[in-house]
């Protein structure tokens, strides 16, 4: 193994994820409760080389000291910083400011529901009176879904969640936080599911009504970051290119020799 060429190979892998993640996150600079992703990166570990075989020390195996291999994706976490508030002035448009999820009722195709964790804060009316997000997911509240009176000529929603309608206290919404944020996996765009170990607590957050959580994507950031990946993915194929420029004067003029 050429070791020039391998480092420079697992640079541009690398180079490639990271440009993969930061794509991802322009194409949803604009979605609502989007939570920015981010990756480290981390060097593969020291190993032992050795010479064997070798007929300058008698053909005995003797280790040279260790070498390492380059580069490789350590993982990839997301910012779950606030993003910016925009007032809509809609009636189910709701930010949550502070920590923490809506909770939402979700069912697949196979009619199985679970409940999944969002900050993406557009809901709208069912003719039922339900309230549910973009994709018919039903709002939690503190009785399960939440429903109000179809008839209800003023919805209010206070900063604790409490539904009133027409007055009358209906529901109040269910918000959910986790100890660690590690054992939440993303779901589709926006969407998250708890996974074995997550710890649930009191989510401090306050609900504004009329307004929604933008992306907290910060496109310029992700433009320059764009932009220095691609200078380092082509100077891993200037190397790739030296490194086989070598090789060829390797075989073609030394080895004639």
């Amino acid at each position: 193994m050429v070791r020039g060429l391998y480092t420079a190979y697992t640079g541009m892998k690398n180079e490639q994820r990271r440009l993969d993640i930061i794509s991802n996150n322009l194409a949803n600079s604009a979605t609502i409760g989007y939570k920015e992703e981010n990756v480290v990166s981390r060097s593969f570990k020291d190993m032992m080389a050795v010479k064997i075989r070798d007929g300058s020390v008698g053909y005995v195996d003797q280790p040279i000291g260790t070498v390492n291999l380059g580069v490789k994706i350590g993982e990839t976490y997301m910012d779950w910083s606030q993003g910016s508030i925009r007032e809509t002035g809609n009636t189910y448009d709701l930010a949550i400011q502070g920590d923490g999820f809506f909770v939402l009722r979700y069912t697949n195709k196979q009619g199985q529901s679970e409940m999944m964790y969002t900050r993406c804060s557009t809901f709208k009316c069912t003719q039922d009176g339900f309230i549910v997000d973009v994709d018919g997911n039903h709002l939690q509240g503190s009785g399960g879904d939440i429903q109000i009176p179809t008839d209800a000529r003023e919805i209010a929603i206070k900063e604790d969640g409490s539904i009133f309608a027409d007055g009358v206290l209906v529901d109040t919404i269910s918000l959910a936080n986790f100890a660690d944020y590690n054992y939440l996996d993303l779901y589709g765009e926006n969407m998250f599911r708890a996974v074995e170990g997550a710890t649930l607590i009191d989510a401090e957050a306050k609900i504004a009504q009329g307004y929604t959580e933008q992306s907290n994507v910060n496109v310029i950031s992700e433009m320059v970051s764009m932009i220095t990946i691609t200078r380092a993915y082509e100077a891993g194929q200037k190397m790739i290119k030296t490194q086989d420029t070598l090789l060829q004067k390797s075989a073609n003029e030394i080895g004639k020799v």
